[in-house]
């Protein structure tokens, strides 16, 4: 995931982070801790093995989000949650963006186990990347013009323009192979995720008509 600055999020001080995306990053922290003092034995339970490996259990389809490879895959990735999770969440409140993010997640690892199936591939997926691509598509369409600079390339573009073209990019890497060893339909599943998960708070097809919960702010 490639670190973004929020230009407009540059000009006044960050109010204090929220308490969801404050313990998911703590909780993330802790466990890349604990499993590098431990030489990976949280992979072996917890990772997302492919449904045909012996190792596959199905409290891993959650699990697996919580465990990082290497400091840059979850700097990269807790970045990415503080900076469009924290604002979200001031939106949405604790429960709703807690739902969000277990719903991009969870899609994340559908589409992953649906693409080892089909490829035969043996190898765990790890990683908050899905539920962070949810994330990232909910900013852009809550805030289609906000101006944010990704680090590569150090371009000014709209949050909706940025989310189209790292969308794209995904897509074309994942069918192409490019980049072994990234999960890219996961990505795009955490996105698909998110995507749903607004649609039926929004009461669209294919989840029928008029808001869920009562509330329309943020939506």
């Amino acid at each position: 995931m490639m670190a973004i600055i929020s230009l407009s999020d540059c000009c006044h001080s960050m109010p204090p982070m929220p308490p969801v995306t404050q313990a998911l990053i703590l909780i993330n922290v802790a466990l890349y801790c604990l499993n590098f003092t431990m030489g990976d034995w949280l992979f072996r339970w917890f990772a997302l093995w492919p449904i045909q490996s012996p190792f596959f259990a199905p409290w891993q389809v959650v699990t697996y989000a919580f465990l990082h490879g290497s400091v840059g895959h979850i700097f990269f990735n807790m970045l990415g949650l503080w900076m469009f999770g924290s604002e979200l969440e001031r939106i949405w409140g604790g429960s709703r963006y807690a739902q969000f993010i277990l719903a991009s997640v969870l899609s994340a690892a559908a589409s992953q186990l649906v693409f080892n199936l089909i490829g035969g591939f043996g190898m765990p997926t790890v990683g908050a990347s899905g539920g962070l691509f949810g994330l990232l598509l909910a900013f852009a369409m809550m805030f289609p013009n906000r101006i944010i600079m990704p680090l590569i390339p150090p371009i000014p573009m709209k949050a909706k323009v940025f989310v189209s073209i790292y969308g794209a990019l995904e897509l074309f890497l994942g069918v192409t192979g490019t980049q072994s060893g990234v999960a890219h339909f996961a990505h795009l599943g955490g996105m698909l995720g998110g995507w749903l998960m607004l649609r039926y708070w929004r009461g669209q097809p294919p989840f029928g008509r008029g808001p869920r919960g009562g509330r329309r702010r943020g939506f």
